[in-house]
């Protein structure tokens, strides 16, 4: 039996091939963290959840959830779906928009769905409806990052 690095031979390895893995590899891994989403997917750790009233805005950050007074329902910011808003110091033509993911349940039904709202009107809806309750998409920061709703 052969010991387990009899079968690495490093004259067999095409260096300039394995340096452009590992190029794309890289270019990868920190274009989807500079981008806000996790490098790789995984189950989400528990979120932190913050207690507001209805018809007040929250700032959410990536996976944290609110819990709304007084209602069976919780809004989490799930992720980051597309960004195409101009980045600063940069002219663009159109202001673009981003599409971001929430988590809305209701604890006490066991219901639950994934909406995706738009911080503009061009691309898709900026509000939803959901177990008697109307939750819009008020502002998005700059790295979306957080994302700032309202639910009433």
């Amino acid at each position: 039996m052969q010991p387990a690095a009899a079968w690495f031979r490093p004259e067999r390895v095409d260096l300039p091939r394995f340096l452009a893995g590992l190029f794309a590899f890289a270019v990868v891994t920190v274009g989807s963290v500079a981008a806000g989403q996790p490098a790789v997917s995984g189950p989400a750790a528990s979120p932190s959840t913050v207690s507001v009233p209805a018809g007040q805005d929250v700032t959410l950050h990536l996976g944290q959830e609110a819990a709304v007074q007084g209602k069976d329902l919780t809004v989490r910011y799930l992720r980051v779906v597309a960004d195409s808003r101009c980045r600063p110091g940069m002219q663009c033509i159109w202001q673009g928009e981003a599409t971001l993911a929430f988590l809305l349940k209701q604890p006490g039904h066991g219901e639950s769905t994934t909406a995706e709202l738009h911080s503009g009107v061009r691309t898709g809806p900026q509000a939803t409806s959901f177990a008697g309750s109307r939750i819009e998409l008020v502002a998005v920061s700059e790295d979306a990052g957080e994302a700032t709703v309202r639910i009433s």
